[in-house]
């Protein structure tokens, strides 16, 4: 561990940040990808269930595998896991464009694609997490958080109008191919530029079983109170989060804009720019005070402003604004909940600890996409459509039309998102979030 240590004193962040440059393009090439898929996928249907089920595809597997993965992502080299799964995950891309190009690309085939990257991601993700931690100095955790929040959102700022401008230029399959070489240019970077340094594993973890090594990662968690509630109370929040948010709200602009994509990419380009906003934040500004009240404070917010506001919002100037003021707070989030994963975990059992949080915290959500296209397509959207006393009142906060179903879905997750929250603060379990254990 001392060699370790010493090595990442010597490089700073200069190894992480190349890493993360890189991996950055690939991302943007794939959200681009993402993003035309779902256009394509809607107008094949003009459902939401079609874009949700797209999503619920691509998490069902990770959820699924996530444990198990982080006992290999501990014991196999974090960064030959990382090139596999991304040639992995390439591939599937590149069956998408042989399909384009061939005339036979249909909805099934992408649920299938999905399904094999959400494969991929369950090894990548602990892997990649993993990665980072070793190549980072403690001291600058909280900015490497914020560091990858901006990128991400940078992400999302980008891939409405760049893929946009792409389809335009060369269609979807110029798109696909833009994924491609992004992928090529992150995955040569990998392989003969970033050394990441490997750990040992301990011999009892040698002599134990694989699934005795799974388990570890649950039991150690158990013995951590705050943190085993956060995670379960982040599979409440994941679930009203997947239930509307990014899966449904592609539907609810294009249904209340007579298919208007470019008022899509605008709001989506407004989330990222929120968190593009609060990424900076967190990068430069040091996480100081209660991280719990940060986590629960920032997490209540954005459901309170995006889910309302794009509920009862009409125009796309509200609904812009929400997606800033909703996505803002998130990587002050994401930044407060990482930094306390990576100060008391140990290094060599991050793998199988952020995959048991990964099955835990984020199970919720394939159910939610799922749940989300259901409640719209066959329970609210019709219910809306039909004349009533009660419809009539509801009508009034969230409109009338075709759209007004979802709307009122994002309403209710929204308003039960920011109670929960609250009432999170209140609980005193999760004062084990604030204990910081001595930098070194």
């Amino acid at each position: 561990m001392k060699g370790q240590k010493s090595n990442k004193q010597e490089t700073g962040l200069t190894n992480f940040i190349i890493l993360w440059i890189s991996q950055s393009i690939s991302e943007l090439g794939s959200a681009m990808t993402s993003y035309a898929l779902v256009l394509w996928a809607y107008q094949q249907k003009g459902t939401a269930m079609s874009t949700a089920s797209m999503a619920f595809f691509s998490y069902l597997p990770y959820v699924l595998i996530s444990f198990a993965a982080g006992t290999l992502a501990d014991r196999w080299k974090k960064k030959n896991i990382m090139l596999v799964c991304d040639t992995i995950a390439a591939a599937g891309s590149g069956t998408i464009l042989l399909l384009l190009c061939t005339g036979s690309l249909q909805l099934w085939h992408l649920y299938l694609i999905n399904l094999l990257i959400g494969c991929m991601n369950a090894f990548q993700q602990p892997a990649s997490m993993v990665a980072v931690t070793l190549l980072t100095p403690k001291k600058y955790y909280s900015n490497v958080s914020g560091m990858q929040a901006l990128s991400a959102s940078c992400v999302s700022i980008l891939q409405p109008a760049l893929a946009t401008a792409v389809m335009a230029f060369g269609g979807l399959r110029a798109v696909l191919a833009v994924d491609l070489i992004s992928f090529a240019a992150a995955f040569l970077t990998l392989a003969f530029l970033i050394p990441i340094p490997e750990i040992r594993t301990a011999a009892k973890a040698k002599k134990e079983g694989f699934w005795q090594n799974s388990m570890e990662g649950i039991r150690y968690l158990r013995q951590r109170r705050g943190i085993w509630k956060m995670i379960l109370f982040f599979a409440l929040v994941n679930l009203l989060a997947s239930m509307g948010g990014n899966a449904l709200m592609p539907a609810l602009i294009l249904s209340r804009t007579s298919n208007n994509t470019k008022i899509l990419g605008t709001v989506s380009a407004c989330l990222g720019f929120g968190t593009l906003c609060g990424g900076l934040l967190a990068t430069f500004a040091k996480l100081r005070g209660s991280r719990r009240k940060t986590i629960f404070l920032s997490c209540g917010l954005s459901f309170l402003a995006c889910d309302v506001l794009w509920a009862v919002g009409r125009t796309q100037t509200i609904w812009a604004f929400a997606a800033f003021l909703g996505n803002f707070p998130l990587p002050l989030l994401n930044a407060g909940m990482s930094s306390v994963m990576r100060e008391q975990i140990p290094v060599d059992m991050q793998g199988r600890i952020f995959s048991t949080q990964a099955t835990f915290q984020f199970f919720t959500i394939p159910a939610g996409y799922l749940l989300g296209g259901i409640l719209a397509d066959y329970i609210f959207e019709p219910w809306m459509a039909v004349a009533s006393p009660m419809q009539s009142l509801t009508a009034l906060l969230v409109g009338s039309g075709k759209g007004s179903g979802i709307a009122l879905i994002f309403l209710i997750t929204g308003i039960i998102g920011f109670c929960i929250n609250m009432a999170a603060l209140k609980d005193r379990d999760y004062m084990e979030l604030d204990r910081r254990p001595e930098e070194s």
